[in-house]
């Protein structure tokens, strides 16, 4: 039986853009109101996992509470542990580490950040938190707030794109997709 995912990129936070990874940023205003603007008249869903970091917890214990819907947290569900690169923009890091940035932006997979996680091991853990939802509940529709890279990820893997690309795919803050998991696993995109 397949499992659909409705897939909710935190809103923008206090501390802005760049890289984020495991940073506890909370929302700004603009943030709730993308969010609560991307799940308007979608669903209905059956229960929302979220990502255990506030940017995406808080949201999704209001949006539970308002829906009557349980909410868990999956920490398999967190961003990219970027390392040394946390909290950094891309400008910034052009500056002071040039080459392995663009080394990083070329093949996520080929390159760590300084003391970051490896995008394998992300991937890993991503796909092995979808794998559980889909054991779990099969024949539900999830909505899972989550961040930009585990989006990337889920997206990339759903459109059968090569590894090279995945920081290609655009994620914007509030965003909101929609992944079928087949019983075998297999993700699609769409309605």
């Amino acid at each position: 039986m397949s499992l659909t995912l409705d897939l909710l990129r935190h809103g923008e936070t206090e501390l802005g853009g760049g890289l984020r990874g495991s940073l506890d940023d909370a929302l700004t205003a603009l943030g709730w109101e993308q969010m609560r603007a991307a799940v308007e008249g979608q669903g209905p869903w059956n229960r929302i996992v979220s990502s255990p970091l506030q940017r995406c917890a808080l949201f999704a214990q209001t949006l539970g509470e308002q829906l009557k819907l349980p909410v868990t947290f999956d920490k398999d569900l967190q961003e990219l542990h970027f390392g040394a690169w946390e909290g950094q923009s891309a400008a910034a890091l052009m500056e002071t580490d040039e080459q392995a940035l663009g080394l990083f932006w070329a093949d996520p997979y080929a390159l760590t950040p300084p003391q970051g996680e490896p995008v394998l091991e992300f991937s890993t853990r991503v796909l092995a938190a979808v794998s559980r939802l889909q054991h779990i509940y099969a024949g539900e529709r999830v909505l899972v707030v989550c961040h930009g890279g585990v989006m990337k990820l889920l997206l990339a893997q759903a459109r059968g794109l090569p590894r090279e690309q995945l920081l290609q795919i655009q994620v914007l803050n509030g965003a909101l997709f929609t992944l079928h998991v087949d019983a075998c696993g297999a993700l699609s995109e769409g309605r």
